[in-house]
This record gives C-alpha cells, sequence and structure tokens, in this order.
C-alpha cells in the first residue's frame, strides 16, 4: 500500500508531520515521537531545516503549515543608509538571513532593520520589550512603508502582514501567529533569552530571523543561546568605532564623593547587620538565587526583617549621600545650557531630586500621557532637564540629551553602555558627557568599576 504523501501542519508553536514513509518522517531535523497524539512532531523554530532536508532529499511534501507568500515591500524614504548599515544588511543576508546585529544606540538600528524587511520580500513581524517601543516602531513602520501596519499588545489585537507586538504578547499569542512571518525580526533581543519570552522564537516558524541589539550579553550567560533562537551575532560595531562619524563625540568623568561622618557611621552600622545575618544564615549572595534566598529567609524572623531594612538603609545613604546631592547641584549649574538626563537606580531618590529640585520626573509609575509631553517638552527646549530611575535606559529616543549624570545604578555593563547611549545620538557638532558620582567607601565603588568594564569606557 501506497503510503499518502508527507504532510506538514501547524499546531500551537509546533509542526506536526503526517504521511509519507516511517523512515522519512523519523529522519527530519528536530522532529520527535508525541506520545500524547501519538504523531510525529518538531518545535516551529525546525521548520526551515524540515523544508530544506525535504528538498535536498527529493521528498514529495505537502506544506499546510506556512499560511504566508512573500511580500513586496516598497521603503519611502530618501535617506542614504550608513556604510554599517548596509554592511549589517549585506551580511546578515549571506548568513542566511539569520542573526544577531550588534550597533550603538543612535546608529539607526531601526533603519537598518526596515532595510532587511525590505531585502526579506515576506510578511514581518517586531517584537519589542516595552509599550514605548511598540508605538514608536509602528509610527516608524507606517511611515517609512506606507502601509497598514498591525499592532498585538498594549490592548490591540490587529495582525496585518507587517506587524508589531511585545515580547509579553508574542509568546502568549503564539498559536495564532506563529505561522503567519517569514521574518522575525526581535528588538533589544538581550530580553529573549529564558523560558518564558524565548517561546515566541521557539515556536515560529519564521525562517528569516533578525536580532538587534547594542548590549548582547547578559548577566546569567544566556546569550549562548541566540544562535538556536535567532542566530548567531553576525555583525558587530562598537561605540568607539563609530563615535564622531555616526555618533556624537563623547567623554566619561567619574566623580568620587563622601559621606559625612554621621551618615558614615549609619552605613556602616546598617552594612555590619545586614552582612552578619547573611553569614549567621550561610547565604552566598554569589550563588545561584542567593538574593531569593536572602529574601525568604530575612522574611521568616524579626532578626531579618532587621537585616532587611539595615540593607535598605545601606543603600538609601549611598544612593542619596548629601554630598551627591551637593555635586548633582554644581553640575547642573555647569550645564545649565545643555539638556540633562539624571539616571538613579530607584524611585525614592528619584522623587526625592524632583521635591528639592524641581525637574520633571519619569518613573514605572509615569502614566504613558504624562511620559510622553515631558519627553516632548524636553525634546523642544522647555525642560532642560530631566530626572529618571531605569525607564530611559533602553529604547526611548532622547535625541537632544548631551549630558548624563549617574546618581545611582546596578553594576551591568549593559545598563552603563545604554545610558551612555541614550546621549550619543548624533546632532550637529554635539559633544556629550557621561558623569557618574560614586560615594566612596561603599558597595558603589564595586559596582562602578563592574559597570565600566566595557572599552566604551576606556
Amino acid at each position: 500500500m501506497t503510503p499518502s504523501p508527507l504532510r506538514l501542519t501547524f499546531d500551537g508553536g509546533t509542526i506536526v508531520v503526517t504521511g509519507g514513509s516511517e523512515e522519512d518522517r523519523g529522519a527530519l531535523p528536530g522532529v520527535a515521537h508525541d506520545p500524547r497524539t501519538k504523531t510525529q512532531r518538531a518545535e516551529g523554530r525546525h521548520y526551515r531545516m524540515i523544508v530544506e532536508y525535504l528538498i535536498n532529499h527529493k521528498i514529495a511534501y505537502e506544506d499546510a503549515a506556512r499560511e504566508y507568500q512573500a511580500a513586496t515591500w516598497t521603503l519611502n524614504s530618501s535617506r542614504t543608509p550608513f556604510p554599517h548599515q548596509t554592511e549589517a544588511v549585506d551580511t546578515w543576508w549571506k548568513s542566511k538571513a539569520r542573526g544577531v546585529v550588534v550597533l550603538p544606540t543612535g546608529t539607526g538600528k531601526t533603519f537598518m532593520a526596515m532595510l532587511a524587511i525590505q531585502k526579506a520580500a515576506r510578511p514581518a513581524i517586531v517584537v519589542t520589550p516595552t509599550i514605548d517601543l511598540l508605538h514608536q516602531w509602528h509610527g516608524e513602520l507606517s511611515q517609512a512603508f506606507g502601509t497598514t501596519v498591525g499592532m498585538m499588545g498594549g490592548g490591540d489585537y490587529d495582525i496585518q502582514p507587517l506587524t508589531v507586538t511585545t515580547y509579553d504578547s508574542a509568546y502568549i499569542h503564539l498559536e495564532r501567529w506563529g505561522n503567519r512571518f517569514g521574518l522575525l525580526v526581535f528588538d533589544e533581543c538581550h530580553h529573549l533569552p529564558g523560558p518564558t519570552y524565548a517561546m515566541a522564537a521557539i515556536g515560529s516558524l519564521a525562517p528569516f530571523r533578525l536580532g538587534l541589539t547594542a548590549t548582547p550579553e547578559r548577566a546569567d550567560g544566556m546569550e549562548h543561546s541566540y544562535p538556536e533562537l535567532i542566530g548567531p551575532i553576525v555583525y558587530r560595531r562598537e561605540i568607539s568605532e563609530l563615535s564622531g562619524d555616526f555618533l556624537a563625540e563623547y567623554a566619561t568623568r567619574r566623580i568620587y564623593v563622601s559621606l559625612s561622618e554621621d551618615e558614615q557611621a549609619r552605613y556602616t552600622a546598617a552594612r555590619e547587620k545586614y552582612r552578619q545575618f547573611i553569614l549567621d544564615s550561610n547565604i552566598s549572595l554569589s550563588g545561584p538565587n542567593g538574593w531569593q534566598r536572602f529574601i525568604f529567609e530575612a522574611s521568616k524572623s524579626k532578626e531579618g526583617w532587621q537585616a532587611y531594612q539595615a540593607y535598605r538603609e545601606q543603600k538609601r545613604l549611598e544612593r542619596a549621600a548629601i554630598a551627591k546631592l551637593k555635586k548633582l547641584e554644581e553640575l547642573l549649574v555647569t550645564h545649565a545650557k545643555d539638556r540633562a538626563i539624571i539616571f538613579t537606580a530607584d524611585n525614592a531618590t528619584v522623587y526625592q531630586i524632583a521635591r528639592e529640585y524641581l525637574i520633571p520626573a519619569i518613573t514605572h509609575q509615569t502614566k504613558a500621557k504624562e511620559r510622553k509631553q515631558i519627553l516632548e517638552r524636553f525634546h523642544s527646549g522647555e525642560y532642560s532637564i530631566v530626572v529618571t530611575s531605569q525607564v530611559l535606559n533602553e529604547g526611548v529616543d532622547v535625541p537632544s540629551a548631551n549630558v548624563g549624570i549617574v546618581l545611582s545604578g546596578t553594576g551591568t555593563i549593559r545598563e552603563n553602555v545604554q545610558r551612555l547611549g541614550r546621549l550619543l545620538r548624533k546632532q550637529k557638532d554635539k559633544q556629550a558627557i557621561l558623569y557618574e558620582i560614586v560615594a566612596q567607601g561603599t558597595t558603589e565603588e564595586y559596582a562602578s568599576e563592574r559597570r565600566r568594564q566595557h572599552q566604551a569606557f576606556r
């Protein structure tokens, strides 16, 4: 009896293989037996390899999995691509249209992605980490391609051949869109690795994939999963390579200040209480889940609660030291004619600065409408300063800013590079400067050394 033709179908982020011979089905890359449904099945990301195998081995098949065809995208722009944008697209295309492109903030990753969308000539979906970026991409794609652009996220659910979504919506609604696009673009793709967001890449059939980021490395080392989710890093340029011609010239300056005698005494006492609890509880903060274990142990006793409060007091003292705020005042006077962003690690310091100096504040608590209004006034020059915690670290376009003042932050290289990147979008003869104010004799010294381990700060 002649077997029925081999057939591919899409089912909730997977490819179901039926028909054909058992030998052919078993030889397909990524395909395994699913005992629950008694079918042969593969993750969606294996679609390209499966089809290439069938074609190369001249195995007849019916493709009922893919629900997209070729598409023609006309980029309505008189803009001449920069050499690094053209090189990036060409390199990505020669790498079988799979891979991560690493470019500093302000060097045109969005326009480079548009060139890639046009080149791929397939329905494309752009995945973004935030609602702000969702709307930013939607507006730019609509203008550039002159077509209706779909939006999935932030209360919208409209899928078009060219669509923008968020990481959250992408994996939640995967089974509805996973077979409808030939190109996946992951903006700020360092967010992708992980058990939930990665499902958007694992379950999609898209044979063409592009990752965009200025900071591909992750603290957990999960950047090693890029090749299987998107493709390897295929093109990379650093800030130092592009500053001057394509980025603003910049300088970085680290300023040390001292805690007052009273602050130092309180800091030492708080840190000792916190560290003693860590030692007594045999907790290794450098080990896996160390912080989570501290929170768990701290919640079980009065001593633990006191240790947690001591930790918070330690952080409050080093983040908003009197000398830091005095130095901030001096810098704001020095740069009175510039456009400055003040960065902190926490909302409490943001609001303290906003109250004391009457500076507009943006945190994750700021409503979208108010945030938009503040940024518009900052762009126009009505506001010359804004203070923020971490929401302006990534993605939001603030081309007018040329001075950054870091009062506090994490020890991650990515955050520091992202904050510098907020200042580097080229405008005429713009000269940018990033200050970092560090409290001596505190853990900030160690964090500062860690976050400066990038060639942009050497």
